[in-house]
């Protein structure tokens, strides 16, 4: 049993990138369906399916590499965790590496990125940062 499925995630992302693997497989849940789409939307990796699994249903994430087989996603930090949760408020979010990476946060309104939850006015769980 996970305790913390997005930094499990995360994790499996990286170890991926790491391998050099074109794909990943993650189970799968709405808070980590609504990180990939973002990933997705903001190019930092190339699409993600949903398969129907037996127990259940498993997400599978293909990554972007440069021409030179450089991966695109350089990093991933896991910021709230479930022992120490982290909230920000409009003004409190931060920028990632100068505007280089994203600030992923949990709202009312949904999984968004940083910049989409400020030009809504709006702060929630700062649950990673990608670059």
């Amino acid at each position: 049993m996970v305790t913390d499925p997005i930094a499990d995630m995360l994790t499996r992302i990286r170890n991926a990138i790491l391998a050099r693997h074109d794909f990943t497989l993650v189970p799968s849940s709405m808070m980590k369906l609504a990180i990939a789409k973002i990933l997705r939307e903001e190019g930092f990796i190339r699409d993600y399916e949903v398969l129907k699994g037996k127990p259940q249903r498993v997400l599978k994430i293909y990554f972007k590499y440069t021409e030179k087989k450089e991966p695109v996603l350089t990093g991933l930090r896991r910021v709230s965790k479930p022992g120490l949760r982290v909230y920000v408020q409009r003004k409190e979010i931060p920028r990632v590496y100068g505007g280089l990476g994203i600030a992923i946060l949990s709202t009312p309104k949904g999984v968004m990125t940083g910049q989409q939850a400020w030009r809504q006015g709006m702060g929630g769980e700062l649950l990673c940062y990608i670059w």
